[in-house]
């Protein structure tokens, strides 16, 4: 008897960012209407470009999304999600910054919210951010 295997899912490898203030808040950004997943919440980040290393592509997303300027050296690697979508499969990277220059504003017309780690539970995210929760409450309240 043959067992059927589906094919594996893409895979895709995302950058995120925890961009956490001086009062300890963590930056979160709702997703837009025109995306998936519209209307919930997540760690800002995106796709990495050809070329780009997810530092470099997590860079030029915040500046994108958010109109903020780091650099690597103010980025720390935390954790990461690994999570089965029903198209993708995620592997989502998150990275803390305390420090950048400018301050954020949503530029491609979602919300933003500063919020306590003790919070980051009263937002609906997609399941590989909720993930980062716990990670990130231990980090910050330690």
């Amino acid at each position: 008897m043959t067992v059927a295997t589906q094919p594996p899912l893409p895979l895709l490898v995302i950058p995120a960012i925890a961009l956490v203030d001086n009062d300890g808040r963590i930056l979160l950004a709702k997703r837009p209407r025109n995306k998936p997943m519209a209307g919930l919440w997540e760690f800002p980040g995106g796709k990495i470009e050809k070329d780009e290393t997810p530092e470099q592509a997590l860079i030029r997303e915040i500046d994108e999304e958010l109109g903020v300027n780091t650099k690597q050296s103010c980025l720390a690697p935390v954790t990461f999600a690994s999570h089965a979508y029903d198209a993708f499969h995620l592997l989502l990277l998150l990275y803390i910054c305390r420090r950048w220059q400018g301050s954020p504003e949503p530029q491609e017309g979602g919300e933003l919210a500063w919020v306590k780690p003790s919070k980051l539970r009263q937002f609906d995210m997609p399941p590989a951010n909720k993930e980062f929760i716990s990670v990130l409450q231990d980090l910050l309240f330690a």
